[in-house]
């Protein structure tokens, strides 16, 4: 389907009313999916369904006035804005719907998210990025209310910085910054914080974003007096109008049934937001949600009969139905036509789609069938495995896990039983799998060659009588280096700018490369992490500053549901290699203690979570994540700023490995792994133990997400038989994970001696000054005595009770 979608040049009549046939089309196409995709939920062939019935007609003008290399961030219910791009077939809207795993067949998440999230692709094969600005371009949807407006903020500035920042060189990105970003959203998300955050941010900005609000009065059963002060939220945001003094928004209100304003207003707003780079606000009013919010409820629970009566009556289809007829574009016999036509069309798309979805199932059901009549037939539980295999016969419309799951049993009644039948069933589940799993389960992270983990390590190279300098020199001169063999890079966070971050570790490069590059930012972490995101969608290689670890707390959801799930839920189809640069550990305070990793490591599978000792380590890895092209969180050990470095003469070249620990210092008596600024108490404390005759083995895990791809630890456990974990995160947190990994996952549990253990800091969060933390997280005395004690447990006579 290619719309061919005119704007506001000069057409004939016949051009025009072919233009608005289309259109009606389009939104008869999208609301007969809506209805029968609702039927498909209620029948049991798909899970749930949310859909944009009502809103068909304001996304028929967005689509209008939406250019190729334009980006949208919206959310579930734009289905016929991507319809009326081309961009979303009715197969494909069934297959969305079934979660068929099939890329080609559903090519918005391939079935990981569920119908209503959409997105296109921006990558080649081979992970190389494609022409962004000969396509239309949406980024992956998530679910959470509001949680696509950070984002959004990140996609209009990226038009912005092409604009002005003349080094770059980016023709598959932009014409002359040209693109808009266009958000949409809910009435009721609107109340969300990180709407108001978002509109705050393009405000100061002043970035090319338009930002549709779909207003039906509702936020499921939730009506608007309940959610937005005086019930309308452009009159509430009427304060960041623009003047002819002062730069702001130009606030655009229209009714969702008037066509005419509709197509008017979509192009007043994309003029002045692509060519003006003025954001803009559009909010459309008096729209219905025919079929209620969503499959799991009905509308009639909660809107009044007068309230029903009057969405039936202003239905923007039926309006626009009615334009038509009045304005003798079309008769009602043509109408009638067209609309039997797509209903036609949509029910054997409908029925295409399942048949697809179903077919592999299927066959391979019948498969599955004659290896369980074969193992039935040789073994003396032959009763128990057919009626394993009736079972199966039984499902008509079987899916992956009825085939997994009848096979996997069948092969308990075989236990002890050495047949050819029950190898070729064990062969069958074990290819099912190899095959099947990945459709869930793969590009957490990349899985292409130029992946960070495959980035060789290149070691610091030092004088002969290395100068000693503050850590912060070491990531200044290394962040100039990157700033300069890098054009597209660039850092902003609060503080970041004209000071050169908090700590100095940006000295005077805002002065030498610009404010674009390195810029301040308000106090906005949720939006810090979506223009970093954002900017990173558009090719850029943007490091997104968080003052403080705790801070990160803000911009957690977003870190989380968006940027950690991108390539996931994209298949791969699209990246955004965003750095996340923040600094924590042994901070003293409960709202400061910088300790949250636990939380961290296990909201952010989908980014590398690195913990470098020194700003040397820092430095490396923010050169190694500069030569691939994935997301990461760098964590700097806050004071170590100050501490004396010996100055690396390759600056720029050093690479850290990700996925790696070190061996900081040999010993034989235990293994000892730790990271960050605890491990450099580890080290003092490993000094002392010796004057008592324990020498420990020192490991730097410096890298968490992932963590020892090579084993290392599991080398240093089977030469000292014991394991002691120190982290300064909450019992139960990282030093868990850490546990796991070890013992677990590396099997390291049949080398030791004595019981792994490990020492974190209290329950509670750190009190506050010296004798806070002294008293609320691991110190030197509690390592050695935690060391003295697992030792003492294993020789008294050698290393007598210590207290």
């Amino acid at each position: 389907m290619d719309p061919k979608l005119q704007t506001s040049e000069d057409i004939s009549f016949d051009e025009f009313r072919k233009q608005i046939l289309k259109d009606y089309e389009i939104a008869v196409m999208s609301r007969e999916c809506s209805l029968l995709g609702r039927r498909e939920v209620l029948t049991g062939k798909a899970k749930f369904g949310i859909f944009g019935d009502g809103k068909e007609l304001p996304q028929l003008a967005m689509a209008r006035a939406f250019k190729n290399g334009d980006f949208r961030s919206g959310y579930y219910r734009d289905q016929t804005f991507m319809m009326a791009l081309g961009l979303l077939s009715p197969k494909d809207f069934f297959h969305g719907l079934y979660a068929t795993t099939d890329l080609e067949k559903e090519p918005m998440s391939a079935g990981r998210q569920m119908g209503g999230h959409f997105g296109t692709f921006s990558l080649q094969e081979d992970g190389s990025w494609k022409d962004l600005t000969e396509q239309k371009n949406s980024s992956p949807d998530i679910s959470p209310t509001a949680g696509q407006m950070p984002r959004l903020l990140g996609l209009a500035l990226a038009s912005k910085v092409y604009r002005n920042e003349k080094s770059l060189k980016a023709d598959k990105f932009t014409d002359n910054g040209n693109e808009v970003a266009w958000g949409t959203i809910g009435n009721a998300s609107t109340s969300e914080g990180h709407f108001f955050e978002t509109i705050n941010a393009a405000g100061v900005l002043q970035v090319p974003m338009v930002v549709s609000i779909w207003d039906d009065e509702y936020g499921i059963s939730v009506p608007a007096k309940y959610q937005t002060t005086k019930e309308d939220i452009s009159t509430i945001l009427s304060g960041f109008q623009r003047t002819e003094d002062e730069p702001g928004y130009e606030i655009l209100k229209v009714k969702g049934w008037d066509y005419t304003a509709l197509i008017h207003t979509y192009e007043n707003a994309s003029d002045i937001a692509r060519e003006e780079h003025v954001p803009v606000i559009i909010h459309v009013t008096e729209l219905t949600q025919p079929q209620g919010h969503s499959t799991s409820g009905s509308h009639e629970r909660y809107k009044s009969e007068e309230r029903l009566a009057w969405e039936k009556e202003n239905d923007c289809n039926k309006k626009f139905r009615e334009w038509i007829l009045s304005n003798r574009i079309a008769s009602e016999e043509e109408l009638k036509s067209l609309e039997k036509r797509m209903k036609t069309e949509i029910r054997m798309a409908k029925k295409d789609a399942w048949n697809e979805f179903l077919n592999p199932h299927r066959e391979d059901k019948r498969v599955v069938v004659g290896l369980l009549d074969a193992l039935a037939q040789s073994s003396p539980n032959r009763a128990f495995i057919t009626r394993i295999k009736n079972d199966l016969i039984a499902i008509e419309e079987p899916l992956k896990k009825d085939l997994a799951s009848h096979t996997r049993k069948a092969l308990r009644y075989v236990l002890g039983e050495n047949s050819p039948q029950k190898k070729s069933l064990e062969d069958w589940i074990a290819g099912f799998f190899e095959k099947t799993q990945p459709h869930f389960s793969s590009h957490l992270y990349s899985e292409l060659p130029s992946k960070a983990t495959n980035i060789k390590e290149v070691r610091p190279e030092y004088d002969e009588n290395p100068e000693q300098v503050d850590g912060r020199i070491i990531l200044r001169d290394n962040f100039d280096a990157l700033f300069s063999r890098y054009p597209e890079v660039m850092i902003f966070g609060e503080d970041s700018g004209a000071i050169g971050d908090v700590n100095q570790g940006l000295e005077g490069l805002q002065k030498k490369y610009g404010e674009i590059r390195i810029s301040d930012t308000g106090i906005r972490e949720a939006t810090i992490i979506g223009q970093g995101i954002g900017l990173a969608l558009r090719g850029l290689r943007p490091i997104a500053e968080i003052q403080y670890l705790d801070y990160l707390m803000y911009g957690l959801q977003t870190l989380s549901d968006d940027l950690a799930t991108l390539l996931y839920r994209s298949v791969g189809k699209q990246k955004a290699p965003l750095i996340v640069r923040t600094r924590g550990h042994r901070l003293e305070g409960i709202w400061h203690s910088g300790s949250q990793m636990g939380g961290i490591i296990h909201l952010l599978r989908g980014l590398y979570v690195l913990v470098p000792r020194n700003m040397t380590k820092a430095a490396g890895f923010y050169n190694t994540l500069l030569k691939s092209d994935e997301p990461a969180l760098i964590i700097e050990s806050l004071n170590g700023y100050r501490l004396k470095e010996p100055k690396p003469t390759n600056l720029g070249e050093i690479c850290t490995p990700i996925g790696l620990v070190e061996v900081v210092k040999k010993g034989s008596d235990m293994t000892v792994v730790s990271y960050g600024s605890t491990l450099r108490i580890v080290m003092e404390v490993a000094e002392e133990l010796k004057e008592v005759g324990i020498d420990v083995e020192v490991i730097d895990a410096q890298s968490l997400l992932p963590f020892d791809l090579n084993k290392d630890v599991l080398q240093s456990v089977k030469k000292t038989n014991r394991l002691l974990i120190v982290d300064e995160d909450v019992p139960g947190g990282c030093s868990a994970y850490l546990m796991q990994e070890i013992i677990e996952k590396q099997g390291a549990y049949k080398y030791l001696d004595s019981a792994p253990q490990t020492l974190s800091a209290n329950a509670h969060r750190p009190a506050y000054a010296s004798d806070g933390d002294y008293f609320s997280k691991p110190n030197a005395e509690d390592i050695f005595e935690k060391i003295y004690q697992i030792m003492h447990e294993s020789n008294p006579l050698d290393f007598p009770k210590l207290r």
